[in-house]
This record gives C-alpha cells, sequence and structure tokens, in this order.
C-alpha cells in the first residue's frame, strides 16, 4: 500500500504566487528561461540558474548548482519564500480549456520507490540523473514535483472534493498560457491523519506520470545520505502530487526525423508502403484512431494506416510508438536507439501540428509524425506488467507548476 507523508512546505507568500510559479525546468530551453531572468521572484533562478550566469556556462557545472542554493537561500532571506510551521498536505487544481483535475501534494516513500509500490514506465538517463542528484545535494531541496497517478479511490477523493468545498485556498491564479493554478493547504491534523491512513489502507500503488528522474536522483541522494527508509526524515520522502486516474489526460507525443536515410521522398514512401496504407491528405493530419499515423514531408501531409500483421497484441507492440519505432524509424531510418540517437527528436502534442510542419519547412528536419496518444490505462498496464514505455510515449498536460511548494531535504 502507498505509504506518504504530509511535510512542511516552502511556499511563496500569497501575492507573489503567481510571479514566482514556473514550467518544470526540463521543458524549457535555456533560452526560454532567460526570457524570465529579469523577474526577481521567477523561479527559474532557482531551477534554471544558469540564466544568471553568462552564456557560455557549462549548465552541468557546479556553478549553477552552487548559484541554484544561493538564489533559494535569497529567496527565503527576503520571505519572498516561507516554510510552514506544521507538516501540511497540499491540494492542486489546475483547469485548463475546461478541464479540471485535482491531486494531493505529499511526500511519497522512497522505500515503496525501490520496492515497486511507486510503479515505472520508463529508463532513465544518467546525464540526467545526475544534474539533479547534484541540484538536490547542493540545494538541499526538492524543487521539481514528480507527478503520480493513481486508481480513483473514493475514500481519498471524498477528502480531498470536501476540503475544497469548505475552505477557501491559499492561492488561485491564472497563468499566461491560461492555465489556473489552485492551492489549498489542509493543515487540519485529524484530516491529514486521514489522508495518510486512506493512503496506506485504500491506495495499493501509485504510478509515474511525469518525472522519472526526478524520482530516481531523489532516491539517489536517499542512499547515499540515509541508512534507515524506515524513519520518518524528509530525506526518506520525495515529492509528489497524485492524480486520480480519471481527471488525467495523456496528448500525443510526435517525432521528427532530421533525414531519410539515404531514401528520395518517392523511394521512402514506396518503402512505407510495405507496412502502411498511405493516402495523400488535404490537411494536416491529427490521428484519432489507434494505428493511425500522420506524415508531413516536403510540404505535403500523407494520412498512414498500420497493415494488419505490422503490431503484436502485447502491452508495448500494440502502442502506435512501437509500431513507428520498429516499422519506420529502425527499419528504413536506422534509428535504433531513440534515447540518444540525435537524428530524431520528439514534439509534445501541446505545440499542435503546426509545429511539426514549421520544422520540417526550416529545413531542420525532413519529415514528421504525428501519433495517436497512449491512454492512461495502457500506461498502467506497462507499470503494472514490469515493463518500460519507448521513450518520450507521453506527453500530460497541464503542466504543474514549479515554486509554489518546494520539500527541503
Amino acid at each position: 500500500m502507498a505509504k506518504i507523508t504530509p511535510f512542511k512546505g516552502l511556499r511563496p507568500v500569497k501575492h507573489l504566487a503567481a510571479q514566482v510559479a514556473t514550467l518544470p525546468y526540463d521543458v524549457v530551453s535555456v533560452d526560454e528561461a532567460r526570457e524570465f531572468m529579469r523577474e526577481p521572484f521567477n523561479f527559474y533562478h532557482v531551477t534554471r540558474s544558469e540564466i544568471d550566469l553568462p552564456p557560455y556556462i557549462d549548465v552541468y557545472s557546479q556553478d549553477v548548482y552552487d548559484r541554484a542554493k544561493e538564489n533559494l537561500d535569497a529567496f527565503i532571506k527576503t520571505a519572498v519564500l516561507i516554510q510552514d510551521a506544521q507538516p501540511c498536505y497540499y491540494i492542486y487544481e489546475l483547469v485548463m480549456d475546461g478541464r479540471s483535475q485535482t491531486g494531493l501534494i505529499c511526500g511519497s516513500s522512497i522505500e515503496d520507490y525501490d520496492n515497486g509500490i511507486i510503479k515505472k514506465h520508463e529508463f532513465t538517463r544518467p546525464e540526467k540523473e545526475l544534474d539533479r542528484i547534484n541540484h538536490i545535494s547542493t540545494t538541499r531541496a526538492e524543487t521539481g514535483v514528480v507527478f503520480l497517478a493513481y486508481n480513483d479511490c473514493p475514500s481519498v477523493d471524498g477528502i480531498i472534493e470536501d476540503w475544497k468545498k469548505n475552505n477557501q485556498p491559499e492561492n488561485d491564479f491564472t497563468a499566461s498560457d491560461g492555465i489556473r493554478h489552485i492551492i489549498w493547504v489542509v493543515n487540519d491534523a485529524t484530516k491529514v491523519a486521514a489522508i495518510t491512513t486512506n493512503f496506506a489502507t485504500d491506495v495499493p500503488c501509485t504510478y509515474i506520470a511525469d518525472g522519472h528522474h526526478r524520482a530516481a536522483s531523489a532516491a539517489k541522494v536517499c542512499h547515499e545520505q540515509s541508512a534507515d527508509l524506515t524513519t520518518n526524515e524528509p530525506i526518506n520522502y520525495f515529492i509528489t502530487c497524485i492524480f486520480p486516474a480519471s481527471q488525467l489526460k495523456i496528448m500525443d507525443y510526435n517525432r521528427v526525423v532530421k533525414d531519410l536515410n539515404g531514401h528520395t521522398t518517392e523511394s521512402f514512401i514506396a518503402a512505407l508502403g510495405n507496412d502502411f496504407e498511405i493516402t495523400k491528405a488535404e490537411h494536416a493530419i491529427k490521428p484519432d484512431h489507434l494505428h493511425e499515423f500522420g506524415m508531413y514531408i516536403d510540404g505535403g501531409w500523407y494520412k498512414m494506416v498500420a497493415k494488419p500483421g505490422t503490431w503484436s497484441e502485447d502491452p508495448i507492440g500494440v502502442l502506435d510508438v512501437s509500431i513507428l519505432q520498429q516499422r519506420v524509424l529502425d527499419k528504413l531510418l536506422d534509428i535504433k536507439d531513440p534515447r540518444v540517437d540525435k537524428r530524431v527528436d520528439f514534439v509534445g502534442g501541446i505545440r499542435g501540428m503546426g509545429a511539426l510542419e514549421k520544422r520540417v519547412n526550416s529545413k531542420d528536419m525532413a519529415a514528421a509524425f504525428s501519433l495517436y496518444p497512449v491512454t492512461i490505462q495502457q500506461l498502467f498496464t506497462i507499470a503494472n506488467s514490469g515493463n518500460v514505455m519507448p521513450p518520450k510515449s507521453t506527453w500530460f498536460e497541464p503542466k504543474l507548476r514549479d515554486g509554489l511548494v518546494v520539500y527541503m531535504i
């Protein structure tokens, strides 16, 4: 069963919350983060602290992590961020395009992570882990929230909805991208105890939706510095926001490729015909069925439908990301490992079909492929089986904001 804990969150003073909150560090580039460098309370000063250093700085140098600690300490010293006096849970609601999802910010157990109570569906990359390990170890804080999901649980969900109904939120603002962010602080000892107990008795496991590197890094920092996982020390937990599955939406995660591996456009389309039914389209193809794909190449869109026999019925083989990887990227383009091959890149569905067209029209990429999104139950099935998805299979929206609740270790 899932073991969670309340904690003394470090949070922005109420009137500065909207100015502090930022997108997760790993969904923005350095250049995008630098656009906010003149905003004094922006949390990129902590999560992307290279924006306060010369442009030539190695973003993985110790100078960057030291600057992150310096900036975080300054936010605390000047009371931009204030730590709660008692352990609390934090309810976090996000509203996007009229759709709402509500999660619980809490500490999740490193022991659960080690023992498979917290289930994973992706491999991690050592260099990305090391980046967050150094950031956590230097700042003594976890500044990025790991996004977890669980099968809906009435005993937990009821407490959360009741608290929302009967208490005023601590923060309620709409960010520049139109997404509304609402935070409630659960500081009643009886309710806190009930939430902890209900997770321990009624939630058998949770699933990492987004944040595998953050979770893995927190676990490694814990193991480096703590010998006894049974204690309630902060370092034995990591910050998560846990959402009921029915409220979540996974968007498509699309691919662009740099070249056609020696093919001309005509020969490439002909080769695709062995595994796909291909028709020319008059508009952008955003697939609305499993095993349907869009391809943009040489200024035009094509609809691709996988032929029977091009996929297997196992939980991973049936995924469209698997079909594209096996039948196109590997078979025709010789892209064996998309985690490390620089000839392929990934574009989140939130950016729309226009972003795919732009990458190809600019000659930065040779072709783009749009995919039908994975479902949350497919993710759960694969995680339960102990297998992993192909990299970059899921894109969740809306994104949780960094800086609204920070976990001090």
